[in-house]
């Protein structure tokens, strides 16, 4: 069997798929979570302790003073960006939250399937009165 035929094998199972899908809606979410970050959560959390925007928030390690990370940065100044870290922080946390919850959405739905097909169905009224009238019939003979 030739690898291009083993790779075409690989390719169409629905594992590789269904990955494939995972990876890119993955890419997408992470970058709504991004821009909640950074733009919904950071501003008013920033605003409410004293107009810090935390993207900007470094330390300086070289001589010179910088009043942004972009200003240092284009100076060429090693810096230690900690503002930068929590914004990762917190996006991390939300997404591992979001994660939790949908992962948590899945079982509980799985569980309901399955306690529904453990579950035997009843019959149907008709058949239960067929059957009462079967047995009243077998019981005049």
């Amino acid at each position: 069997m030739g690898m291009l035929q083993e790779f075409k094998e690989f390719a169409v199972k629905g594992n590789a798929v269904d990955m494939a899908v995972g990876i890119i809606i993955g890419a997408a979410f992470g970058k709504i979570v991004s821009s909640m970050v950074e733009d919904l959560i950071m501003p008013p959390v920033g605003k409410v302790m004293g107009n810090v925007d935390f993207s900007d928030l470094f330390i300086n390690l070289g001589d010179g003073s910088y009043n942004s990370l972009a200003a240092a940065k284009e100076a060429g100044a090693a810096t230690v960006n900690y503002g930068l870290f929590i914004n990762h922080v917190i996006s991390f946390l939300i997404v591992s939250f979001s994660v939790f919850l949908l992962v948590k959405m899945i079982n509980t739905a799985k569980k309901k399937e399955a306690e529904k097909s453990a579950a035997p169905e009843a019959p149907p009224r008709q058949e239960i009165l067929l059957e009462e009238i079967r047995d009243l019939l077998k019981a005049r003979k």
